[in-house]
């Protein structure tokens, strides 16, 4: 309650006095962005960065020259497991101490977000437990970014290398009380949600190289059932209502004529690379022919290892980049004239960290930086930075990465080598994260940077991403 409330205590008073007044000068409105794209490199934390840009024998990547650069903290309201027949009482508090974070490991790897508390952080402005998708520390259910655009008659979706029932999309788009009731969140993504545009893994049809299975399918659990994957698919996304355990869903109207618009399915390497360009259906669903991740899942194949080259693996051929479904889903997304909200995941960072991949970390942080340029490329083409507002960033650091020694920066081997990097963790840390914005509304973080970090410098709440949002579009 405490969270909400302060939230918004502090939002009322700068909807109040904001627009009146910057800095003590003379009235000036604030920029009221038209579009707004964030993109999350799950589980990037600041060595991830420097890795990929040290593997690639290259300067600082276009992100890291966009002219608001600061640090991020992103721990949850509580942490801990879930457990509906658990007191609150029993959940850890937390946050993020700079004094003892440069000293000590074991501090910084208990205490700390995943991703479905960070997402809802990031998509509605409030701090939650750990494994809530948009609900809050006393489960109700909170307005996502999404939420805010259509509200506002924009279009909006969200774009991800994982499932698109995982915890980042999920936590942009729906509302449960745990991240994992996967089938649940499908359902309330495809049926109660009003995206224009879902795309991610989860085919069950497929496995994780690409593979059409001939027998028993993979998990159904990322696309609500079998039943329900196997009518979509005969319909070609035109489905309009399904029964789903008894109840009748029926999909929403997303363009404000008072008619259910059904998906329009996308699954083939052709059918996204066909998105790019030309006209667009009204509503997508895109799906690649693979299960878990696009590439970061593939069978190791010629004698590759955890410490082995990016690329030792031949990629799995069928399925599009990242950079190929964002250029699809915002070929959709601006065919709206009063533009829209999208929320970018580079998903499977975080998994190869989890593994201590450091090949595939590589592969997945070069993809990433691909749909980064571009978006940026979009804006420049499409858009202009005063009417768009672009974020990268990410939701956690994963796998505690560093060089020799934790807190021994990484050392650079040139390029197309692997510099000297360690991971000393497989799990989340609570290490601060980058920030880069540019564009509309972008200089105002810098206002809400108040808590400073010796090493980072000022850094701000996963948090204030969505509340100065919410403040922009205040009308």
């Amino acid at each position: 309650m405490y969270y909400q409330f302060r939230y918004c205590l502090v939002l009322l008073i700068l909807a109040l006095f904001s627009r009146e007044s910057v800095n003590g000068q003379a009235q000036k409105a604030l920029p009221s962005p038209k579009n707004i794209i964030i993109m999350i490199g799950d589980g990037v934390g600041y060595n991830h960065i420097v890795a990929t840009d040290y593997y690639l024998g290259m300067g600082p990547q276009v992100h890291e020259k966009f002219p608001v650069r600061l640090a991020m903290a992103h721990y949850p309201a509580k942490a801990g497991e879930y457990d509906s027949a658990k007191p609150e009482s029993n959940f850890l508090a937390t946050g993020y101490n700079p004094a003892i974070a440069w000293k000590d490991t074991a501090y910084l790897k208990r205490d700390f977000t995943e991703s479905a508390a960070a997402a809802t952080a990031l998509a509605t402005g409030v701090k939650t437990y750990n494994n809530s998708i948009g609900m809050s520390v006393e489960h109700d259910t909170l307005v996502n970014l999404v939420q805010w655009a259509k509200a506002m008659g924009k279009s909006a979706g969200v774009v991800t290398t994982v499932g698109f029932s995982h915890a980042t999309p999920a936590g942009f788009v729906a509302h449960n009380a745990t991240r994992t009731n996967y089938a649940q969140i499908a359902a309330e993504m495809l049926f109660d949600s009003r995206c224009d545009v879902i795309m991610g893994c989860g085919d069950p049809m497929y496995d994780n190289d690409g593979k059409r299975l001939t027998g028993k399918w993979s998990k159904t659990k990322y696309v609500v059932d079998s039943v329900f994957w196997l009518k979509f698919l005969a319909g070609s996304g035109k489905m309009v209502s399904y029964d789903v355990k008894g109840e009748k869903k029926t999909v929403k109207d997303v363009d404000g004529d008072r008619i259910p618009d059904p998906w329009t399915i996308v699954r083939g390497l052709g059918d996204f690379q066909a998105l790019q360009k030309g006209k667009t259906p009204k509503r997508v669903l895109g799906v690649p022919e693979i299960y878990e991740t696009l590439q970061q899942s593939r069978t190791e194949r010629n004698n590759e290892s955890d410490n082995s080259l990016p690329y030792t693996t031949p990629f799995v051929s069928t399925v599009p980049t990242l950079r190929e479904m964002v250029n699809g889903a915002l070929n959709v997304l601006d065919n709206n004239p009063k533009g829209f909200f999208v929320m970018i995941e580079g998903g499977a960072t975080d998994w190869a960290s989890h593994s201590n991949q450091k090949g595939r970390l590589i592969e997945e942080m070069v993809d990433f930086y691909d749909a980064i340029n571009q978006v940026v490329a979009w804006v420049e083409k499409n858009s202009n930075w005063n009417e768009t507002l672009l974020i990268v960033t990410g939701d956690h650091e994963t796998g505690l990465l560093w060089g020799e020694h934790p807190f021994v920066p990484l050392t650079d081997q040139g390029k197309g080598n692997l510099p000297v990097m360690n991971y000393y963790s497989g799990n989340h840390t609570n290490s601060l994260i980058p920030f880069y914005a540019k564009g509309s509304g972008s200089e105002l973080y810098r206002n809400y940077a108040d808590e400073y970090d010796s090493i980072r410098g000022p850094f701000i709440q996963n948090t204030e991403i969505a509340q100065l949002i919410h403040l922009l579009w205040i009308k």
